[in-house]
């Protein structure tokens, strides 16, 4: 079982880095959590160069990376009210070619805008939005220290452990 953790912010240090580091803390050792690096290697968008003879090769990483995994956790910043354009741009790259149909997302962030944006985006794109797998961290930029490390009170330690619960029972189709 993959479950890949996308992140909307391109700074390592980031808030939403460090939640989606606090799940992969948690996650089990026979599930393989990753953290995905590629939204910012992308090229803008064009249906142009939406197809196989001209797509470009960090657009079919990308879409093999998120192929393999079997859930999602999208922690991602809101940047003037909205989703940043680097992250809705990566979802742009895979809106046809379906590589989230079906499969379960949770979101972990603080920003009901971003939630709701990306929750209509997704579901266009068939995508099942996991709401009791998705967790909101209040005031998540200041739990993270120096180091990028994100310290959370126990409810919120509960509440993600029992998020990585369910989703795991969503992926396993229970």
């Amino acid at each position: 079982m993959k479950i890949l953790g996308l992140s909307g912010s391109l700074r390592q240090s980031s808030s939403n880095m460090a939640a989606l580091r606090a799940i992969e803390k948690l996650t089990p050792k026979n599930i393989d959590f990753k953290i995905s690096i590629h939204i910012d290697q992308l090229p803008h968008f064009n249906p142009d160069l939406d197809k196989e003879d001209v797509l470009p090769s960090n657009v079919k990483i990308w879409r093999k990376e998120l192929a393999e995994a079997n859930g999602y956790y999208i922690s991602c910043p809101e940047y003037a009210h909205g989703v940043p354009g680097v992250f809705k741009n990566a979802l742009d790259w895979v809106v046809s070619s379906g590589e989230l149909m079906n499969k379960p997302i949770a979101f972990l962030n603080a920003s009901p805008i971003v939630k709701a944006s990306l929750s209509k985006t997704l579901t266009v794109m068939s995508a099942r939005i996991i709401e009791t797998a998705s967790v909101d961290i209040q005031f998540l930029r200041n739990k993270v220290d120096k180091e990028g490390n994100l310290h959370v009170e126990e409810e919120i330690s509960h509440a993600l452990e029992t998020s990585l619960q369910v989703m795991i029972r969503e992926i396993h189709g229970k």
